[in-house]
Parts: C-alpha cells; structure tokens; sequence
C-alpha cells in the first residue's frame, strides 16, 4: 500500500477543546505516524504520514472536529522537511 504524507492547519474553536488528544486517538486508530501540535496563532497543526485512504479518512474526520469545537477551516500545507515519529503524537 502507497504511503503519503499530508500537513494541515485547523482554524476556529480548536484549541481548548481536546482536539489534539482527539486527533491522536483518531490517527493511532487509523495506523498513522506523525504529530499534532497548538501554534501560536490559535490554530491547531496536524503532519501525518500512512495509507493515502487513511489520511484521507482523517482530512475528512479532522473537518468536523471533536464535541466541543468548531472548524472553520482545514487548510492543507506542505508537510515539514523534518522526519516524523514511529507512531502520532501530541507535539512539535
């Protein structure tokens, strides 16, 4: 299976909400590798690396959000030149 990694940025209500142990949950449980993170302008960082239909299942999951906050936006970026940890985590 083709392996690929994909970056974003959630905008709205997203920090003080769990959305990052959340987004650990959901990425562990899709068999991902990778990091979630609060910037500093507010917004929530997402680089994850897997099974392209995985991450697809996760750009779609991470448009809704947890219970609790609401998504404006989920922008995608170019995924950081840095390597990625063995499994997701919550962390720069």
């Amino acid at each position: 299976m083709m392996k690929e990694r994909r970056a974003y940025r959630i905008e709205g209500r997203v920090q003080g909400v769990g959305f990052r142990w959340w987004t650990q949950d959901i990425a562990n449980g899709l068999g991902l590798r990778g990091r979630v993170w609060n910037a500093p302008d507010g917004t929530v960082g997402v680089d994850a690396a897997g099974p392209a239909d995985s991450l697809g299942k996760l750009e779609d999951l991470l448009r809704e959000g947890p219970p609790g906050s609401r998504v404006e936006e989920v922008r995608s970026e170019e995924p950081a030149d840095d390597s990625l940890p063995d499994r997701f985590v919550i962390g720069r």
